[in-house]
């Protein structure tokens, strides 16, 4: 089906469930909530809802490839280039909801907390980050949810960006080694402190980049240059949920868990909404659905053109995009442009 932005906007044609993601039936009963990229080849880079596993798709949503990973989930998906060679960070927050006999869903806690972990496209672990030496965690829950990167390759220095967005609401800056340089709370504007920066972003679309981070539980985002200045909000008034990015050209497009993306022009104001379900968040257990028992069960009111629970967002740069849902069993969707 068909689906546009606004009356008169580009078209997408939604293609549900377009990845065929394997072992199927364990796949229906995890809880998804991973992040999605895209490699230099058009690859997707996803994770599977129940096993702690990288999934790899083709163009055609077949699986290329995969491989296990010791993490609890693959929360953010951020792909980058290292002197030509295509790396994957990820940032796994250390918890993961897991089915138990009596069919209700348990947090699976990690003992060491969260990590944000770097491989090659073979699986390899290349690199991974301290928790940060900042006087919050001695107390407080290291959970990392996405990873930024100002690539060496797009004229940056290399810093590393790392969004806790479900421990303790900071945002964490890192030299190209693993050295940790600081820390950013959201308090260094006008607007104050973060409430959950469930995601981070190097924005590459005007001369001089920014630090974008989407600050969920503020329904905005807050806009810092790539030293970690505070530049200005956006999203006020009509952004709900922002959660993931992915660049369109001149055009933001923000992936909002509240089942909607967002287009947001190169001036900051909003070009319109993608997919928009207004009644998703009203429906009984969302984003998931009730059983007889009063446990969770995969979300019935499911509906082509229409989102749930966006999480996962990535683009090909043939302006098709993806879109990885936080639900029972996953649900993978393609936004493919519309010539």
């Amino acid at each position: 089906m068909l689906i546009n932005l606004g009356d008169n906007g580009q078209g997408y044609e939604w293609l549900e469930d377009w990845a065929d993601v394997p072992q199927p039936e364990q796949a229906q009963a995890g809880w998804a909530h991973h992040g999605l990229a895209v490699t230099r080849s058009g690859e997707l880079v996803g994770f599977h809802p129940a096993r702690s596993e990288v999934v790899i798709f083709d163009r055609s949503g077949h699986v290329s490839r995969s491989w296990p990973v010791g993490l609890k989930e693959g929360h953010g998906i951020t792909l980058v280039e290292d002197d030509g060679e295509e790396c994957l960070w990820v940032a796994d927050p250390g918890t993961k909801m897991r089915k138990a006999p009596d069919n209700s869903y348990q947090r699976d806690v990690a003992p060491g907390q969260g990590q944000v972990v770097k491989f090659g496209l073979d699986g390899k672990e290349v690199a991974s980050l301290a928790r940060p030496p900042h006087g919050a965690y001695e107390n407080g829950f290291f959970a990392p949810t996405a990873v930024a990167v100002n690539e060496i390759r797009h004229g940056g220095n290399g810093d590393v960006w790392v969004a806790d967005g479900y421990g303790e609401s900071l945002v964490h800056r890192y030299r190209a080694d693993g050295q940790y340089l600081g820390t950013l709370s959201g308090e260094e504007g006008r607007t104050g402190r973060f409430n959950c920066p469930h995601g981070v972003f190097i924005d590459r679309r005007r001369a001089t980049p920014e630090l974008w981070v989407a600050d969920r539980g503020n329904a905005r985002v807050q806009v810092y240059d790539t030293e970690g200045n505070w530049l200005r909000t956006v999203g006020e008034g009509f952004l709900n949920s922002p959660s993931a990015f992915a660049a369109d050209g001149p055009n933001m497009v923000v992936g909002e868990l509240f089942a909607r993306l967002a287009v947001i022009d190169p001036d900051d104001r909003l070009v319109g909404y993608l997919g928009e379900d207004e009644q998703a968040r009203q429906r009984p257990g969302w984003p998931n659905g009730v059983g007889p028992d009063e446990h969770p069960v995969r979300n019935p009111h499911l509906q082509p053109g229409r989102f749930n629970s966006p999480h996962g967002l990535a683009a090909d740069g043939d302006g098709n995009f993806y879109v990885a849902e936080w639900l029972i069993g996953g649900r993978m969707i393609k936004l493919g442009h519309a010539h």
